[in-house]
């Protein structure tokens, strides 16, 4: 297990599915974790109290809030940012509202957060954004926008890498694939048909998915940046 002991750990997106899985496991590891929610807030106090982490409400949609949330952490050694939604749809009828919201959540979010917290970030440190293998590859109707947005992640950790890696700081993208959660259930409508673009004909479990994030953040990760670390039983293969 690696060892995050006395790391300043921040999570944008923690008190459900993959974000949760996260915390738990950087809290596993010794780390002093805050996560912020949106608005569940039950989930997040359950999650705060099963693991000594700190729950922050905090809008990512909302870019003067997110800012100063990062800021408010100090010098973070790893900033993971899970937050994340989906909008599916005929773009000729999906509302343009929507559309916009998920690109600032998606998009505008993660490279805002990603800036602020390299303004103070140590030296040698992490930042992660979960992105989707839905940026490789999109086999099916109704989700442009949202690869868009997951394409968007792989342009920003590329440059990022780049910008801040004088100082040892990488910039990665981990792309989970289909991944049990509220927003993608594995015994939902769709699970056959994405099964049916995989090698490994299931959904990958959140701490899966952790367990990759925590070997970018660790030690071992010192050499990966500008990446995209997939995760997807195959589906993009």
């Amino acid at each position: 297990m690696n060892d995050f002991t006395d790391k300043n750990i921040l999570v944008l997106g923690g008190s459900r599915g993959i974000g949760a899985a996260i915390v738990r496991r950087f809290a596993a590891g010794g780390g002093q974790v805050a996560f912020t929610y949106a608005g569940s807030r039950p989930a997040a106090e359950k999650l705060a109290a099963e693991t000594g982490a700190s729950a922050i409400q905090a809008d990512s949609a909302d870019r003067s809030e997110l800012v100063a949330t990062v800021a408010g952490r100090g010098a973070l050694d790893i900033l993971v940012i899970a937050a994340g939604t989906l909008v599916m749809g005929d773009p000729l009828e999906i509302e343009a509202d929507a559309i916009d919201h998920m690109i600032d959540v998606n998009v505008r979010a993660p490279y805002h957060a990603a800036v602020e917290a390299a303004r103070r970030m140590n030296a040698n440190g992490r930042i992660i954004v979960i992105g989707s293998v839905n940026g490789d590859r999109m086999p099916i109707a109704g989700a442009t926008a949202y690869a868009l947005t997951k394409s968007a992640v792989q342009g920003m950790v590329r440059g990022l890498a780049r910008d801040f890696g004088a100082r040892g700081i990488t910039v990665n993208s981990i792309q989970p694939g289909p991944t049990d959660s509220d927003m993608n259930p594995a015994d939902g409508p769709m699970a056959q048909t994405m099964h049916g673009f995989m090698a490994i004909k299931r959904h990958a479990r959140p701490d899966e998915v952790a367990e990759l994030t925590a070997y970018v953040a660790g030690p071992h990760g010192a050499m990966i940046t500008g990446s995209m670390q997939t995760i997807d039983g195959g589906f993009g293969a």
